[in-house]
């Protein structure tokens, strides 16, 4: 969305809190949960179309699967906000040459799974059914998608893990929601009825979702990937998880911005999933 029309949405929402703060809220948080982009378009099928493509229901969400297959260890990957599979199209490139057996998911509302609206919740939760089926050596995740998969392996202590990739994920759930309510100008009462909503629909506050909290009850060895000039997820989020990481490293990069959608990148993949 452009500037103006953020402003514009800040704005008008503002307003209505005051005459229906629940109104209002319903509405911010709609917007939050909404992905706006990610389904697949027609110059992604080609690649893939390579895969074995199956579906997967977890409650009311079919869940879109791409198995490229291999004899080697089983890799998971997971997409960020407003993305799809097709992201990893040159790190799969590079996973079949090494004959990894490639497992990706679309998350609830992109690509070709179901659903209107998003989060990271859900998201670990559809990861979740996708391993059971799978069993996957190795996941990795971008972005809110690393958020996701570390979440799974806190939840589950999955021991057919052997390793973990977060690619600039994001370590707090309240940073999330502070730049969300900045970047909008929402006002105290829109602030505060979301902070309601994430108790009432999780039956948790927001500050309870923390990697840098849920790292220390996972022993799974992790590879954290974030730049320095992300502006997305800002880099001091990796250095929280680093802290706390039992087993863990962080390789830090600087140009490459959120997406860290380079060969260099794929290249510290590899390098780790091989030792």
């Amino acid at each position: 969305m452009s500037k103006t029309l953020i402003k514009i949405i800040g704005n008008t929402l503002n307003a209505v809190s005051y005459a229906s703060q629940d109104y209002a809220t319903s509405q911010a948080w709609k917007l939050f949960v909404t992905p706006r982009k990610g389904r697949i378009k027609d110059t992604e099928l080609p690649f893939l179309d390579t895969a074995s493509q199956g579906v997967i229901t977890h409650n009311s969400t079919a869940i879109a699967t791409y198995h490229w297959e291999g004899s080697n260890k089983t890799v998971l990957l997971a997409h960020g906000w407003e993305s799809n599979s097709h992201r990893w199209e040159t790190l799969i490139t590079d996973l079949n040459t090494l004959d990894y057996n490639v497992i990706a998911l679309d998350a609830p509302a992109h690509g070709k799974t179901s659903g209107k609206h998003f989060n990271a919740i859900l998201y670990s939760e559809c990861i979740d059914k996708v391993a059971k089926v799978y069993q996957p050596d190795i996941i990795i995740g971008h972005s809110v998608g690393g958020m996701a998969s570390m979440f799974y392996q806190y939840q589950h202590q999955n021991p057919t893990v052997e390793k973990l990739i977060l690619l600039g994920a994001p370590s707090e759930f309240t940073g999330v929601f502070e730049r969300y309510v900045d970047m909008l100008g929402f006002n105290k009462r829109i602030s505060q009825g979301l902070n309601d909503t994430v108790y009432k629909t999780f039956n948790k506050r927001p500050d309870y979702f923390s990697l840098a909290q849920f790292v220390k009850d996972v022993s799974t060895e992790t590879l954290l990937i974030h730049d320095k000039e992300d502006k997305i997820i800002p880099y001091s989020d990796a250095e929280l998880i680093i802290e706390n990481l039992k087993k863990g490293r962080l390789i830090t990069t600087e140009g490459f911005g959120h997406s860290l959608r380079k060969k260099e990148i794929n290249s510290h993949i590899i390098k780790f999933i091989t030792q």
